[in-house]
């Protein structure tokens, strides 16, 4: 399955229906009067969170979207019917922007099963019945439908994970998310080997959480590099972040720096999350190495880094188990911070 995680669409919602113009015809009744009934409602434009979706690749081939307008009013009084809603299924994590230089913020679907009514159909025009009066016994006049609402939207995706992958590329975040998950992102020896997000769920000693992959970061990401604000914006929803740095690299200490300066840049919170620092790709380093570094990263970050080898299996349960312990860190936080409610038998 290919993975879009932004996509520009056109909605209109359905026009109402045009009143009917029509007069009373029975036999021995010589006076029968207007009876055109009114117009139909015309279609809302309805979005829908549902599971199962990660992706909205299907906005790519289909971008108008139309809901279907009210039907005319007729004789005896009967009025048009209303025009089917159109509802369009999105993933959980959808956000409905505007199409302004802002990117304004107009819809954040974010539970499983939310329906948002976003655009409303065009009330049906009123027939000639209505326009009776004590003075006007047999109108002709009705009214056409009212139009529908219509604009061009962009969808953006963001994706709902309770842990986030981060580092720089080729620090082995997609080795990591393969040995503790059934994910199979493809990995290689060089940079840029993820190039899209990517979910897994981690089981871990009765728990599970899910995990979420980004392409590898670059200098400048916050600011569009490498496209890295999109790939941020998918850890904007995470609890916590596990930091992946290279121990074989160049300058491990640097790799940090870049990240967690991005992180700063992008801002939405991602500096205040809680972080889990691990030195990855141990393995390839020698042990005298591998401690002078976790010292020296443990000066520059202020927390114990773990030292860990996705190859190899080497580190896994710590890290595991210190992720598990964030997790429930930042659930007891949030719970504290929320408002206390009263007490009820319900």
């Amino acid at each position: 399955m290919h993975f879009l995680d932004q996509a520009k669409i056109y909605l209109r919602s359905g026009a109402g229906g045009p009143g009917a113009v029509s007069f009373r015809r029975e036999k021995f009744v010589e006076f029968g009067g207007p009876d055109g009934g009114d117009g139909g409602k015309g279609g809302d434009i309805v979005f829908e969170a549902v599971p199962g979706l990660n992706t909205l690749i299907d906005f790519r081939y289909t971008q108008h979207f139309r809901a279907p307008r009210g039907k005319g009013g007729a004789g005896a009084n009967r009025t048009g019917a209303g025009g089917e809603d159109l509802v369009i299924k999105v993933p959980v994590g959808t956000q409905i922007l505007a199409d302004d230089e802002d990117r304004t913020l107009l819809a954040d679907l974010t539970e499983e099963g939310q329906r948002l009514t976003f655009l409303t159909g065009g009330d049906g025009g009123r027939g000639n019945a209505s326009y009776k009066t004590s003075t006007n016994r047999a109108p002709r006049q009705h009214q056409q439908g009212w139009p529908g609402e219509e604009r061009w939207v962009w969808l953006r995706l963001k994706l709902l994970a309770d842990v986030g992958l981060i580092g720089l590329p080729n620090a082995g975040k997609s080795t990591f998310l393969n040995r503790t998950t059934y994910a199979v992102a493809k990995v290689g020896a060089y940079p840029f080997t993820t190039l899209r997000p990517q979910l897994g769920v981690v089981r871990h000693k009765g728990r599970e959480f899910v995990l979420a992959d980004i392409p590898g970061l670059i200098e400048g990401a916050a600011e569009g590099a490498g496209i890295g604000d999109r790939f941020l914006g998918h850890v904007e929803r995470t609890k916590v972040l596990l930091h992946l740095v290279d121990a074989a690299g160049d300058d491990p200490v640097e790799a940090y720096e870049v990240v967690r300066g991005e992180l700063e840049a992008y801002g939405a919170g991602l500096e205040d999350k809680g972080e889990v620092i691990a030195l990855s790709r141990a393995d390839l380093v020698e042990a005298k190495q591998l401690a002078k570094l976790k010292k020296t990263l443990a000066k520059v970050s202020g927390a114990e880094p773990l030292i860990v080898s996705a190859a190899t299996g080497d580190g896994l349960e710590p890290l595991l188990d210190a992720i598990v312990e964030q997790l429930g860190t930042e659930a007891r936080e949030a719970e504290a911070q929320s408002p206390e409610q009263a007490w009820s038998p319900l």
